[in-house]
């Protein structure tokens, strides 16, 4: 077997252990509470009421804690870079593994690709002039140069950020997760002292059909917390800490996602929000009397949109360069930098996608979660249905954390995961409530059509366990 990149020299090529608890759940937390928590709560409210859209996204939480249980046991089980491509790996061999690497990282992408969008979206807001120089049309959306280059810009910047290194990133991710933090404080301050209940009425609207028009972007509010997973080979924590991390990051999302509806609510009517997107920053600019205090709230959004950015174009370059060690990917994405030990060309091929994306106008921005969505489904998927299959294939597996006790507990959750969410996949297909339009269904299937391309070059026949990476690169090494 020919030696592979990461076998030459693995004391320069192996990902440096410098992240600690905080760090950690500051990347999932911070990945999860991305832009949408700015622009979607108006219309959660006015979709469900206030209570429906409270307990849709409770209904959400519990469905991602049910699978987050699953992403624990198997995280602290194997905290290698890459999460669900080991996990698949070991439980369902190459090709599956590939399957569930390419589509959690397409969700990632797409959202990496989203934030470049929203950015300069957000920026508008404080800065109404900011759209010059008309480039084209996509859809309806006049495309203006000055606008996408913030976006392209930041691109630059965040991409460079994670070149450096992920201590770097990590470090400016909790600073902005703090920040975020005290904006939720001062929404919660504001609700106390210039909410009102009876501005939550109707608590319910709708019916099923505006609960599930909430529950349907549960997939693309929480993904995030599988990034975890992704860095755990730089986490210089227990393994059992790291699996406990990512259900603590899917419960304090949930909290911040059922806080932002009740505060904006309770600030007026649904029928009063302004039609421009922004309810949550209406919100707090009448619960403090301040225009100031609602461009705070946005600039809560834009420390939102960085901390998801950050996070999922670590995740998603993770994910590249752990399918690149194994021979899924070109050896290109497995390449580390020099001196930061970074996985420089998967950030890069990564941060040209997010770089391009603000090109496309705000068109773009539906169309990149309702495209993301489904693969992140799936992947989770993937990901309950090898935790059942570990569990029964190797019950002597070191498990440092083990859900659901020494019995059949843990595979009893495991199936419950993976019904919620095939349920939850379900409702983007067609005569569904979330039913995707052709926009995201085309960019869906650019990204399966490449995904195909690499699949098929992996050999079959190797079969799952501990030893299957080293199989595969065998085989690929023979040719």
């Amino acid at each position: 077997m020919s030696a592979t990149p990461h076998q030459e020299h693995p004391e320069e090529t192996s990902l440096l252990k410098v992240l600690g608890n905080w760090d950690a759940l500051a990347l999932g937390f911070g990945a999860m509470i991305g832009f949408g928590w700015v622009v979607l709560t108006g219309g959660w409210i006015a979709s469900a009421g206030t209570m429906g859209a409270v307990l849709a996204m409770l209904t959400g939480g519990v469905i991602m804690g049910v699978v987050g249980l699953t992403y624990a046991e198997l995280t602290a089980a194997m905290p290698k870079a890459g999460g669900e491509h080991n996990f698949l790996l070991r439980g369902m061999g190459p090709r599956w593994s590939f399957i569930g690497s390419w589509a959690i990282t397409g969700g990632y992408v797409t959202i990496v690709a989203f934030e470049a969008v929203a950015l300069p979206r957000t920026a508008e807001y404080l800065f109404p002039n900011l759209s010059q120089i008309p480039l084209w049309t996509v859809g309806e959306d006049q495309v203006h140069l000055t606008w996408a280059l913030v976006g392209a810009v930041a691109a630059v910047v965040i991409t460079a950020v994670n070149i450096r290194g992920v201590k770097a990133a990590g470090a400016a991710q909790t600073f902005v997760v703090v920040f975020l933090l005290l904006i939720g404080l001062l929404l919660v301050l504001g609700s106390f002292t210039g909410g009102s209940a009876a501005n939550m009425e109707p608590f319910f609207t709708g019916g099923l059909g505006g609960y599930f028009a909430v529950l349907v972007v549960v997939p693309f509010l929480f993904v995030g917390f599988d990034v975890i997973p992704q860095s755990a080979e730089e986490v210089n924590i227990p393994a059992r800490q790291i699996g406990r991390l990512v259900v603590v990051a899917v419960v304090l999302a949930t909290i911040w996602y059922v806080m932002t509806i009740l505060t904006t609510s309770s600030a007026m009517q649904a029928g009063g929000f302004s039609e421009d997107g922004i309810a949550t920053a209406d919100a707090m600019g009448v619960l403090f009397g301040s225009d100031i205090m609602a461009k705070v709230l946005i600039a809560g959004g834009i420390a939102g949109i960085l901390t998801s950015w950050n996070s999922l174009l670590l995740g998603a370059s993770r994910l590249m360069y752990s399918m690149a060690r194994s021979g899924m990917l070109p050896r290109w994405f497995g390449v580390l930098h020099p001196r930061f030990r970074t996985p420089v060309n998967a950030l890069l091929f990564i941060g040209a996608l997010s770089f391009i994306a603000p090109f496309f106008g705000t068109q773009m921005l539906g169309w990149l979660v309702d495209s993301g969505a489904p693969s992140i489904v799936l992947a989770y998927i993937l990901v309950a249905l090898v935790f059942v299959i570990l569990r029964r294939r190797e019950p002597g597996m070191e498990r440092p954390l083990r859900i659901g006790g020494a019995g059949n507990g843990g595979t009893v959750i495991g199936w419950i995961a993976v019904v919620l969410c095939i349920a939850l996949l379900s409702l983007y297909l067609p005569f569904m409530p979330a039913a995707l339009t052709p926009p995201p269904w085309i960019l869906f299937g650019l990204w399966w059509v490449l995904g195909l391309f690499f699949l098929f070059r992996i050999p079959t026949g190797i079969a799952p366990g501990a030893d299957a990476e080293e199989e595969l690169l065998a085989r690929l090494a023979r040719g």
